[in-house]
C-alpha cells in the first residue's frame, strides 16, 4: 500500500497525528446533522427493550387529568395545590389552562396575586375556585387593585376581601364603583360603614343584585323594619342581604309572633336570624318547659338572644338553662 512505502518515522509520525485527534473530532461532530435511525433498521432485542415510548396527547378527553404529563403548566398547577377535577367542571376553565404557557402567562398572574396577599398555602385554593384569573390582563388586574386602594382599602383588608371572594378582581372598576355606590346609597351607609359591610361579606360586590334588593324589601315591607333598624341589621349582620326570603320569614316569625321579640330587640340581637330555626324552637321551647323563656331585659333572669343561639350546648345547660345536658335530651325526645 501507499502508506507501507512512507518511511518508518513517517509512519509514526502520522499516526501520533491521527489518533490523539480522534476524540476531539467526534466531540466536535455536528449531531444535529446525523440522520436519525431508520425506522426499517434492524435492532438487537436487549436494543429494542430499552427504548421508551413518549406518550400520546390525548386528542379528546373529558378530564384534565389525562393532560398533565404533556402540560407543564397543569403540572405546575397541581403542585401549588390546584383541584383539577374541580376546574374541568367550570365552564370553559379547562379549555383556558391547556392554552396558557406556564412561565409566559402564569407565573406573572402568581407574582401578581402573592403581591396582593395571597399566601402561598391560599394559591391552589384560590385558583381552584377561580381559574379564570389566570387569563386576565395584568395591567387590568393592577389597575382594579389601585381603585381599591383608592378607595382607602388597606392591603391586608384587599387581601381579605380577595381571598373570601375569589372573583372579585375579575370586575371592571366601573362595576365595583358602582356597586359601593349602591349600597352606601340604598341603606344610606355612610363611607366608612360601606367599607366595612363589603370587608366583612366582599361577595356583595360579585353577587347579583336582585336577592339583595328583595331582601332589603322584605325586611322593610313584610317584616316591618324601620330604615334605622335595617341600616343597624346589616351592619351587624350582612348575611341577611343574602339569606334566603322564606328562611328570613320563618325565622321572623317564630322569633316575633311565638317568641313575643319586639323588633327593638331583633334589631340589637339582628344574629339570631344566622341561626337555625329548629336550633331556636328547641332551645326556647325547652326553657319555656322550665319558666325561664325570659326575653325581657327589665326583668329578671332575663336571657339574651345572642347566648340563646350560640352557645354550646352544654354551656347552654348549665349557665342559661340550669339544667343538665342530659334533661335536654329527654326534652327533646319529646317533641
Amino acid at each position: 500500500s501507499p502508506e507501507s512505502n512512507l518511511p518508518a518515522v513517517q509512519q509514526e509520525q502520522g499516526k501520533a497525528e491521527t489518533l490523539p485527534d480522534l476524540n476531539a473530532k467526534i466531540l466536535d461532530e455536528d449531531w444535529d446533522d446525523i440522520p436519525p435511525s431508520s425506522a426499517l433498521e434492524v435492532i438487537s432485542e436487549e436494543e429494542a427493550v430499552q427504548i421508551i415510548a413518549e406518550p400520546l396527547v390525548p386528542i379528546q378527553s373529558s378530564t384534565l387529568r389525562d393532560y398533565v404529563d404533556h402540560s407543564e403548566t397543569l403540572e405546575k398547577l397541581v403542585h401549588l395545590g390546584v383541584d383539577l377535577s374541580q376546574v374541568e367542571k367550570r365552564q370553559k376553565a379547562g379549555q383556558l389552562l391547556l392554552t396558557l404557557d406556564f412561565e409566559k402567562d402564569v407565573k406573572k398572574i402568581l407574582l401578581f396575586l402573592k403581591d396582593v396577599g395571597i399566601e402561598d398555602n391560599q394559591l391552589g385554593p384560590f385558583l381552584t375556585k377561580n381559574p379564570y384569573i389566570l387569563g386576565e390582563d395584568l395591567e387590568a388586574l393592577e389597575t382594579r387593585v389601585a381603585y381599591l386602594k383608592s378607595k382607602k382599602f388597606g392591603q391586608s383588608e384587599i387581601a381579605q376581601m380577595v381571598s373570601r371572594a375569589p372573583y372579585l378582581l375579575l370586575f371592571s372598576v366601573e362595576r365595583l364603583d358602582n356597586r359601593l355606590a349602591f349600597f352606601k346609597n340604598e341603606l344610606g351607609l355612610s363611607v366608612k360603614k360601606t367599607k366595612d359591610l363589603v370587608i366583612r361579606l366582599p361577595r356583595l360586590l360579585t353577587g347579583k343584585l336582585e336577592p339583595v334588593k328583595e331582601n332589603l324589601q322584605v325586611c322593610q315591607i313584610e317584616l316591618g323594619f324601620q330604615r334605622n333598624e335595617i341600616q343597624q341589621i346589616v351592619c351587624k349582620t350582612p348575611k341577611i342581604l343574602t339569606a334566603s326570603k322564606k328562611r328570613l320569614k320563618q325565622t321572623f316569625d317564630y322569633l316575633h309572633n311565638i317568641m313575643g321579640i319586639p323588633h327593638h330587640m331583633l334589631t340589637r340581637f339582628p344574629q339570631v336570624f344566622n341561626s337555625k330555626l329548629l336550633r331556636i324552637r328547641e332551645r326556647h321551647m325547652f326553657l319555656a318547659f322550665l319558666g325561664r323563656a325570659q326575653y325581657d331585659p327589665a326583668q329578671p333572669s332575663y336571657i339574651p338572644l345572642d347566648q340563646l343561639v350560640s352557645l354550646p350546648d352544654e354551656v347552654f345547660c348549665t349557665e342559661i338553662a340550669k339544667a343538665s345536658t342530659q334533661d335536654f335530651e329527654k326534652f327533646l325526645k319529646t317533641l
